[in-house]
């Protein structure tokens, strides 16, 4: 079975093509919601240090939800960031001033319910996201310290409420086969899910908060996101070894984690150059406890001081 990875070519967020681009990328790869779905738009909004880069670009997620909108869907924007409310990224990174220009306000995914993971345990992902008609993930192409490449299979971990992500870096984090089985454990849960990438300027050479923007001008969606990250791994040069979430799709045999099963319906991946692209330095998985307190407190001043 094909699993289409639809591309544009798109230099700059500021492209009076962004729009357009966005609206036939998500045509071509299968998704227009109909009139009165639910459509959870999730963004990836990580920490409100260097948010403007380490974050989905604003213009983007504008873009997306404008189709939404002509669609008739009605439309929820919201993520679970590690630190601080989602709206308090959302004014840093400016996607609180672009959705404010469609009526829309970012919100934070809230009410925990327990995920079973596949090798024991459990994880309190959001009855938000599970209870949604649909799901628009938009992630941001970056380099990951510990995951090498963070994409659209990790961008849906920040459908786990909170503070439950640092508290699962600091329970499984020291073995990547337990993390990386979580991860795509929280994707395998997640209701009917479409994926827009944000690959326009990823982040590199330190991630995922910190680092540059690297011009690689791509803009891509697909109905999977095992499928659209085996893309991009393909476009930036990377082998599966390299990729602890790859090495996972290869091995539950998921669809898209074959690049021989991709299809490409507009733009295809040799146009995009990756040269000069610089992965991160590796870090460890797992989180210390003062770590997480420290961060936990940060997110609760933050909450009752905006």
């Amino acid at each position: 079975m094909s699993i289409k990875v639809a591309i544009a070519r798109i230099l700059e967020y500021e492209s009076t093509m962004l729009d357009s681009a966005t609206a036939l990328i998500l045509e071509e790869s299968g998704f227009k919601p109909s009139p009165g779905q639910r459509v959870l738009v999730k963004p990836n909004l990580v920490s409100p240090s260097n948010a403007r880069h380490c974050s989905t670009n604003p213009l983007v997620v504008r873009a997306a939800c404008a189709y939404l909108r002509d669609c008739g869907a009605v439309i929820t924007v919201a993520d679970s960031p590690a630190y601080g409310p989602a709206s308090h990224v959302a004014k840093r990174s400016g996607l609180g001033e672009a959705m404010a220009s469609l009526g829309l306000k970012v919100q934070s995914l809230k009410r925990a319910t327990p995920l079973t993971l596949r090798k024991g345990g459990s994880i309190g992902l959001s009855a938000d996201a599970m209870e949604s008609d649909l799901i628009l993930n938009i992630p941001k192409l970056k380099v990951h310290c510990q995951m090498t490449i963070s994409g659209s299979v990790k961008n849906m971990f920040g459908c786990v409420v909170g503070f439950r992500k640092a508290l699962a870096h600091n329970q499984i984090g020291h073995s990547y086969d337990l993390f990386q089985s979580m991860l795509m454990d929280v994707y395998e849960a997640l209701p009917q899910t479409h994926h827009l990438m944000d690959a326009i300027h990823p982040l590199h050479k330190d991630g995922p908060i910190n680092g540059e923007p690297f011009e690689l001008g791509l803009l891509a969606a697909s109905p999977s996101g095992v499928g659209l990250d085996t893309a991009a791994y393909s476009i930036l040069g990377l082998q599966p070894q390299q990729l602890p979430l790859w090495q996972e799709a290869l091995s539950r045999h998921m669809d898209g984690a074959d690049p021989s099963e991709l299809e490409y319906p507009l733009e295809k991946p040799d146009l995009f150059s990756a040269k000069g692209f610089e992965l991160s330095p590796e870090r460890p998985l797992d989180f210390h406890l003062k770590r997480i307190i420290k961060g936990r407190m940060r997110s609760l001043l933050k909450h009752f001081t905006k």
